[in-house]
Parts: structure tokens; sequence; C-alpha cells
């Protein structure tokens, strides 16, 4: 009974399923018909597009080179690109205008520029930055493939938001706060310490903002403050971080019309030198298939038929607002003074000198104002610096400013900056060449970032030098002024000089003799150096009654010749000829030239001695011994000089550190004729007996080696600086001890201008360039060099006490020999240099075994360096 119960119940659910199923699928089909009969009727209309009008609503319009809309509520800005601005070039160039000075984020320093065009694919528009680094010659077929394998990059693409009949509006925010036009934060290289350099952190969209947008016919402007938030910072900054955490960087990204002129490029020519661009051409088979140009301004005779005519438009500097009133017409009278160089290439008054009023409404900031201005930053990446942008195109300028450090126009230096060594006012440390340790790490920044320019730290630190033996011998004010004054002319054309397309030239103080550089006769008429775009050591004379100008005050003979083949106005077809002529000059003494890339500065760079920084004359021997003397002579004075009532030691301590870095640039000068070339750069057919590449003669090479040994090896070299030791006290300030302790470290100071001396003399550059000149003409070998330094460094207490300056110098000259001579391939150190190593090492030996030691300490040292020697001739 129940089973039947179930088994009827079972079959009411299956019906009732059957049912509902139909039920469901009769729906189905009625919707099916529904929508049949639906598709034959039309689609609802679409929503109109926005209009400009509408997205503009609420929108501050900044009118110029490009428009700009501003939301007056959010702070967001759309730009508007007309139709007629796509497919054109346009140049963009950025500047920091303040942030962390570590990371070279000063205000207005110019940052990147390059080409960039805009085009429309579809719905969208995309900004691309154009690769301006070759030439193709349009007549030649292989043209029609120009940069297929040099693209454009795409930085920026935006879907256009609206349109009408003359332009499209897209949203900009993703183009300006962002770190696609300049990324502003800088390389980190892998495996640096998180706690090595300072870090900025990561970019926060939210809390950035517009600071100013600006709007011209040709150029548009827009400030943005770009926030970086670091919520675990490893690395805090200096004084000038408030907030390691919450970093803030004000850039300026600057869009400019391509000018639209008659300006013809001029070529560049390694006899002279200018900043410019360097371009490949692809389409010729010439050995120098070059189209390299220089940078220079748009100058245009008013009257082309004179021989000397104005200008259509000057190059205009504003001395800004912030400059020191007392400086303000030296200022002026300095830059006018480049007028001189101008009027040999047919100019007249071709540099403008204004002094910005403080009632004046424009923007400094305006890229249409040349601007000097001075500022006090707390950590300045520079001390002076005047950079110039020009077009990527041509290599016209555009624009440019100078900037000037408070303390470094003022001749105040900052010591913690030039002494980086313990508690950061002691020379700097040395990286010895021959062993492993590496360079400290360091942020890399794109080559177009800057120029950077330390003329003002050098010429800081040569014033203060000169200001000491002012104060200390000749105790007279009013030349200190004068003197300043002269610090202060050779800075400020320095640096307009950068401006003007110039680069630097390290080899412009060989021009006169030691003798010649005091005649006030001579230097009135063409100077003390051949350019003031040199690093020259500050001329100070032992015979105070013979004192000439401190610094040269005119632009040099090279100057004027620089100008002449950059400025010199030529029509088109004698426009070759022309400048060929006036580069055949170029083996005159007085024009000689030689930049950056050929400077000695480092250890191993360069090869040509005179092309130096911190030199002067054509007789460095010479000139440094009296250096050398000079600073000898110093050392009685300093203690009851700089040793004032009411005050602590700093300043004698500062002083003195200070003539110990004049003996350093000395003997580093010195040391670069030992194994130096002498390079000249002119052209086969110019009127010259000289070869591109000359050694340095033995006879030169030795007595170099000979100098420095009286004044920085010798046994007794730094006796009389011994009586200030006691007195060299930094002042305490607050915890500026942690970590360390006050005392003063003579034995660090000395070993820091020894081993730099040595750095360079047994550095593997120097060493191969030795043995490879040797091929041609020289005759002063590795062996010689090393068995010279042997004599130097040990026969003068052989039969005596060694004292703590020459153990030092002795145990760290044979470690550097053993360490080359155990060099293992491919190291740089060649089978020559090895072998004089060894064979000095054996010598060494030798000369200990006949030493005669009286004390413990010297006993102990010989039997060090026995050790040492034995150990690298086991090796061996």
């Amino acid at each position: 009974m129940y089973r039947k119960a179930f088994l009827l119940a079972l079959s009411c659910c299956f019906i009732s399923i059957a049912v509902l199923a139909q039920k469901k699928q009769k729906k189905k089909d009625a919707a099916v018909a529904v929508v049949a009969v639906d598709t034959t009727k039309k689609s609802p209309p679409k929503s109109p597009k926005p209009t400009i009008a509408e997205k503009i609503k609420s929108s501050k319009k900044t009118d110029g080179l490009f428009t700009i809309y501003q939301d007056t509520a959010t702070g967001s800005i759309q730009l508007y690109i007309k139709k007629d601005q796509l497919g054109k070039e346009y140049i963009y160039q950025s500047f920091s205008m303040g942030g962390p000075t570590r990371l070279y984020l000063n205000q207005n320093m110019i940052r990147a520029t390059f080409v960039f065009s805009i085009a429309k694919p579809f719905d969208k528009l995309e900004f691309a930055q154009q690769n301006t680094n070759f030439y193709y010659d349009p007549s030649n077929a292989v043209s029609k493939a120009a940069n297929v394998d040099a693209p454009p990059a795409i930085f920026f693409s935006e879907k256009v938001a609206a349109e009408d009949s003359t332009g499209y509006l897209i949203a900009a925010d993703g183009l300006f706060i962002s770190d696609k036009l300049d990324p502003v934060k800088p390389t980190v290289p892998p495996g640096v310490p998180p706690t090595a350099v300072f870090n900025l952190g990561m970019l926060n969209v939210a809390k950035s903002k517009y600071n100013q947008i600006r709007s011209y016919p040709d150029n548009t402007d827009v400030v943005v403050d770009l926030a970086y938030d670091n919520p675990t910072p490893f690395n805090r900054g200096g004084d000038d971080v408030t907030d390691a955490r919450y970093n803030r960087v004000r850039m300026q990204h600057s869009f400019l019309a391509m000018p639209e002129n008659d300006y013809r490029p001029r070529r560049d020519d390694p006899r002279v030198g200018y900043f410019g661009a360097e371009v490949q051409d692809l389409t010729s088979t010439s050995a120098t298939p070059y189209k390299d140009f220089i940078s220079r301004w748009n100058l245009v005779k008013k009257d082309p038929a004179a021989a000397v005519s104005e200008p259509v438009e000057p190059v205009v500097y504003w001395i800004e607002n912030t400059t020191p009133v007392e400086y303000r017409n030296i200022i002026k009278g300095a830059g006018e003074k480049w007028n001189e160089a101008f009027e040999k290439a047919g100019f007249k008054n071709a540099i403008v000198m204004k002094i910005m009023p403080d009632t004046a409404t424009w923007d400094p900031a305006d890229i249409r104002y040349n601007v000097i201005r001075w500022v006090s930053s707390p950590f300045p990446s520079y001390g002076a610096i005047g950079p110039s942008f020009f077009n990527p195109r041509t290599g016209q300028i555009l624009g440019a400013d100078i900037t000037v450090e408070w303390r470094s126009g003022a001749g105040t230096v900052n010591y913690d900056d030039l002494f980086n060594g313990s508690n950061g006012t002691e020379l700097p440390a040395v990286q010895l060449p021959w062993t492993d340790a590496s360079d400290e790490p360091h942020v890399s920044f794109d080559k177009h970032h800057l120029q950077y320019c330390t003329i003002a730290r050098e010429l800081q630190a040569q014033y203060i030098t000169g200001l000491t033996v002012l104060e200390a011998l000749d105790n007279r004010p009013e030349e200190v002024k004068e003197m300043h004054k002269e610090f202060l002319i050779y800075l400020i054309m320095h640096e307009m000089g950068h401006t003007l397309g110039l680069n630097h030239n390290m080899k412009a103080s060989q021009m006169l003799s030691p003798a010649q550089v005091n005649d006030k006769s001579i230097t009135d008429k063409i100077g003390m150096i051949g350019s003031v775009m040199d690093y020259p050591a500050i001329n100070v004379s032992l015979d105070r009654s013979k004192q000439g100008n401190y610094y040269t005050t005119k632009a040099g003979p090279y100057d004027i010749w620089a100008i002449e083949y950059g400025y010199t106005p030529f029509a088109a077809g004698e426009e070759e000829a022309a400048l060929n002529k006036i580069l055949s000059r170029s083996t005159d003494p007085q024009l000689a030239f030689g930049n950056d890339a050929d400077d000695m500065r480092s250890p191993g760079g360069g090869i040509d001695p005179r092309v130096m920084i911190n030199d002067m004359s054509n007789d460095m021997m010479a000139y440094a011994e009296d250096r050398f003397k000079l600073v000898n002579k110093m050392m009685p004075q300093l203690k009851e000089r700089y040793s004032k009532p009411g005050q602590s030691y700093q300043q004698l301590r500062q002083r003195y550190l200070m003539l110990q870095s004049q003996r350093a640039q000395m003997a580093n000068a010195v040391s670069r004729y030992i194994g130096g070339v002498y390079v000249d750069r002119s052209f086969a057919g110019q009127n010259t007996t000289a070869k591109p590449f000359t050694p340095v003669s033995p006879e030169t090479q030795k007595k170099a080696l000979a100098l420095l040994n009286k004044y920085i090896f010798s046994p007794n070299v730094f006796n009389a600086d011994a009586v200030l030791f006691p007195y060299l006290q930094q002042q305490r300030r607050g915890f500026n001890f942690f970590g360390s302790t006050e005392d003063y470290k003579p034995q660090s100071t000395v070993q820091s201008i020894q081993l730099s001396v040595l750095a360079q003399l047994l550095h593997p550059v120097t060493l191969q360039r030795i043995n490879n000149s040797g091929l041609y003409g020289n005759t002063y070998s590795t062996a010689n060099l090393t068995s010279d330094l042997n004599k130097y460094f040990f026969t003068d207490d052989l039969q005596t006490n060694v004292n703590l300056y020459r153990i030092n110098l002795q145990t760290e000259y044979v470690k550097a020999l053993a360490a080359i001579a155990a060099s293992p391939m491919p190291n740089a150190y060649d089978n020559a240099s090895k072998a004089a190593a060894l064979s000095s090492l054996k010598k060494i030996k030798a000369m200990l075994a006949t030493a005669v030691s009286a004390n413990e300490q010297t006993r102990a040292h010989r039997i060090n360096l026995n050790f040492i020697i034995d150990k690298a001739l086991s090796v061996k």
C-alpha cells in the first residue's frame, strides 16, 4: 500500500516537472519571436560627444604657443592642440627649480633638451621625441630610409577628450605630473647599498600639484611641484632635507616653438672649444663623417655691409635683484668685457648688461630672459654655473642663466665641501689604482642634464690662499678688496663664456712665463692667461713687491679668436674658406686649447701635462717651486694671525688645510709631466713643426720628480708644520665628533698629498703611456721611474730613524709595487711595468739589508717591509 502511494506521488512529480518545462519553452519561444520582431526597429540615438566648451566650462584659460585649461576646482589641466600643430617640431626644455641639492636639483638647473612632435593616430594624440643624432644627404637615395633604425620615442599618448574644427583637447595631468618628460629620480647603480645615497622615493601623484602656468606666443611653461614619498628612508640626506619621508621637487617643463629664421649651423672643429651637438652623417664615406655643430647665439648685423655693426638683437643679461648691491656694477662691467671679443667678430655692443629693478613685474624663471642670479643653498652641487640650451637641430642658443652661490661669489669657502675626510675638514682620501677598492657609490644623470662646472669651488680655494697671504704678510685691506674684485670679474666672465657656447680651456694658463705673469704692462694688454675658460691657480707672488694681477680680468687672445670663429658672419659660399683661415692660426701659442676631455686632473686621465687645472705659466716647475716656498714661508705666521681672543681655533685649522691643499695642487700639476705626452691638434699642412704626439723630454720628467722629492717626499718636508698641530682644533658643534675623534691627524693629511701623487705616477695608464711613448721618442722608462723612486724614498733615511711620514710613504710604495708585480691579466698593468715593479722590490730588499735602525719603531717598520717584499717574491 505504501509502495503504491509512493509511486503515485513520484508520477505526479514527473508530470508537474514536464508541465513546467513546457511552459518555460513556450515563454522562450515567445521571447524569441518578440526579439525577431524588435530587430526591425531603429537603435536608440547615442549620447552626443561632449563639446570643448562643456569640458572647459570650469577652467581658466592660458593662451599662447599651446593653450592650457586649468580646472579652477581640482587644478587638473587640459591641453589644446591645434590641428595645424600636428606634425610640426617643437623643442622641450626642462629645468629643476628646487629640490635636494645633492641630487643636482638646485634652482634653475638646465636639464633635458630634445625635439618632439605631435601626431594623431585614430582617436589619440601621441607625443614623440625625435632622434637628432644622424644626418642623411637628401641627394643620396639612402636618405629615403632615414632613421628607420632610430625611430622616435613615444613618451605620451592620450585619448582625445573633445574636438572642434580647429583642434583637439586632451587631459594633460599624465604628461606633466609624471616622470614622462624628464625623469627626476637619478639612476642608482645595481648593488649600491640603500644607505649609500639619498633616495627621493616614489612619485605621489595625489600630493603633486601645479605651481605656475605661463604661455606666450613662442613658449609655454608649466611649473609643477612633484611629491615623492619614501616611508622607510635608509638615508635621510642632509640638513636641506626637511623630512626624508616626504620630498618635493619643483620642475619647469617648457615647450618652445622651433625657430624659423635663416640661422645657419656652424661646424665644430677640434682646434677650438665650443659646446654643441655630435651628428653622424650616415650617407658619407669620409674618414670623419661628422656633421657636428657648435652652439651660439643668432647674432645678425643691423648693417651687413659694415665691418663692425650693432646686432639686430643683442644678447641681453639681466642682473637679478637677488644679487648683492655692492657687486652689481662689478658684474655689469665683467659682462661688458666680452664685447672686446665680439668686435673682432664684427659686432659692437653684442652683450648688453641690465640690472633688474625691484619693481620688475616679469618672472626671472621666464625663459625669455637671460638672468644672472645669486642664491644661498645648504649643500650646493656647484659654486657657480652658467649653462645655456640650444636648438638640437641647428645649435642656435635659445636661452641661458648664470647662478652664483653666495659663498662662492663672496669668496667665503664652505670647507665641508672642500675637505671631505674625517669630520669633513681634512684632505680627501685617495683612490689607489693598484688596490681592489671600488669607487664610492654614486648616482648617475642623463648626459644632457647639465654641463658641470666646478670653477667657483676651485677659485674659492685659490682665493682663500691669496687672502691668507695678504692677511698674514701684507695686511692691506685695500689690496684684499682689489683681489676680490678681480676674482669676481673672472668668475662672471668664465660662466658667461659658457653661456656664449664656449667650453673649458685648461691649457690657456701656459701663455706667459713666471716672470711675465706679474708684469702688468703685458697682462693689462693681453691678459695673464690665454682664456678666462681655464681653472688657473691664483697668481700670488712670493716677492710681494713684484705682485701683478691675481686673476686675469679681460678676454684673452684665445677667447677673442674663439668668438671670431664662432660668431663672425659670412656669406654661405665664403664661410668654409674664411673659417679655415681663422683656424690656421691655431698653432699660435697664445691660442693653445685643451678642454675637460684632455685634462689631467684625475690620476690616469689625459696625457698632456699642460692641460691641467690649478696651474700657471709655461714653466710649471719654476712656478710650483715658488708656491711651495710661499706656503713654507706662511706656516710660521698662521698661529699668531689666526689665534684670535674669544674665538676657537677653527679658522686656524681651516687656513692651515687650505695651504696644504696648495701643496697638493702644485704637486699634482708637476707630477703630470712624468710620463706626459704633449698634444698638438693642428691639421696637416698648417705652419708648425710639432708632431701630434711628443713625449715630455726625460730631462723635464726627472726635474719634475726631483722637485716632488724636495717638497713632498723628503723626510723633513713637513717638520715646520709641527708647531701648529696642538692648535688645529675643530670647534665643537653639538655632536659633530660622534663616531670619530676630534684630534687632528697630521699623518692622514700628508699621506693624502703623497698618495695623490703616487696614484698618478704608478697608475696603469701612466705606466703604459711611458712604455708606449718609448716607441716614439721617450727614453725615460718605467724601470727608470721606479729606480728613481727607490732612491728618493729610501736613501735619505737608510742610516737613521724613519719618521711617521716616511713609514707611511715607504709602506704604501712597497705595497703598490707588490700589487703591480703580482697583478694578473687582464689587469691594465703591462709586462714592462710588472717587470719594473718586481725589479724594484728586489732592489729595495737589498737596500734594507744595509740599513741601520736606531729605534724600535724603525726596526719594526723595516721588518714589515721585508715581510711584504718576501710575500710578493714568493708568489712570483
